[in-house]
């Protein structure tokens, strides 16, 4: 057993399949959940099926309650982008002098939101690259066999905290990179999520039907086209042709994978559209970058932001 201490801050579509994982490689490995997941795991431990086959995590150690864990080595924080602020309080017990906290999270400036609240030299920064959902209480759906975790200190530098988590993943089923400038591995990922959620989300279609529809193929490069242009006006050195590379990653990857974002949109649950589209257009205006497609996208997704309308012709 590993003498290390993870703690993986939330059990869905990220958490759940990097925390089974880096479990079955033998490592001490404990969930952070909340209602009918957290009592099924409780009860009979997560399952993982789908592409890359299946695997009962059993027992599935799990609880509610940080502090009743005290200080570990490494927090793993996969919550949605709305909770950043409210979870990085309820994880403080989880951090003590030297642990490392590393968001795997949708968007790009999770670890500038925690770093106030966790102190700065906690914080790396990290990516997912999964497409996984919760297939109900205690259950993920894992769909495409990719599964990838990129992380690395914001500094760029190569510690032995970094080193240390490479080798826990080499030792499970976790594919992993240590990267010296994960601000650009973020806006990589960005780059892709901000196209694919955008265009899942308002066509309410596979990836498949997105990418091989032209007027949706050019919408979705379009939309990826802007983010990369903003994301250069912000300083990141990101190749020009950023959009045709995703466009070839979308194009490899099964047809019947969906964003989760536009998963949250089909069952009414709130999105993280401001973190996404929003971001990009927010980025735009400040360095004058135009985003029109971007925007259009953002905006015709926006009134489902916090849930589908209770007075919406669709009810």
């Amino acid at each position: 057993m590993s003498s290390h201490r993870i703690v993986i801050v939330g059990a869905g579509g990220v958490g759940g399949p990097f925390g089974a994982a880096l479990a079955r490689g033998g490592h001490d490995v404990t969930f952070i959940a909340r209602g009918p997941h957290l009592a099924a795991m409780q009860a009979d431990g997560l399952r993982i099926e789908g592409a890359r086959g299946s695997f009962h995590m059993n027992p599935a150690p799990a609880t509610d309650d940080p502090a009743s864990l005290g200080p570990v080595d490494y927090v793993i924080f996969t919550p949605k982008l709305w909770d950043v602020e409210t979870t990085g309080a309820l994880i403080k017990p989880l951090v003590g002098p030297e642990t490392a906290v590393i968001p795997i999270q949708n968007g790009i400036d999770a670890a500038e939101r925690l770093s106030p609240i966790l102190g700065e030299g906690h914080v790396m920064g990290g990516v997912a690259v999964i497409n996984a959902v919760i297939d109900g209480p205690g259950k993920i759906h894992q769909m495409g066999g990719f599964q990838h975790f990129t992380f690395g200190e914001l500094d760029g530098a190569i510690t032995p905290r970094a080193e240390a988590l490479k080798a826990l993943c080499d030792a499970s089923d976790l594919d992993a990179t240590l990267s010296t400038d994960i601000t650009r591995a973020l806006w990589e990922k960005f780059v892709f999520l901000v196209g694919i959620s955008s265009i899942n989300a308002a066509a309410r279609q596979w990836s498949g039907v997105c990418r091989s529809d032209p007027d949706l193929r050019h919408v979705l490069r379009t939309t990826m086209a802007e983010t990369t242009a903003v994301g250069q006006a912000c300083g990141i050195d990101l190749p020009d042709d950023l959009p045709d590379q995703r466009l070839k990653l979308i194009d490899s990857q099964d047809g019947r994978s969906i964003a989760s974002m536009a998963v949250d949109l089909l069952r009414g649950n709130k999105l993280e559209l401001p973190w996404l589209a929003g971001k990009v257009v927010e980025l735009g205006r400040q360095y004058n970058v135009p985003t029109p497609t971007t925007h259009v996208l953002y905006a015709v997704s926006k009134p489902y932001i916090n849930g589908r309308p209770k007075d919406s012709p669709t009810g």
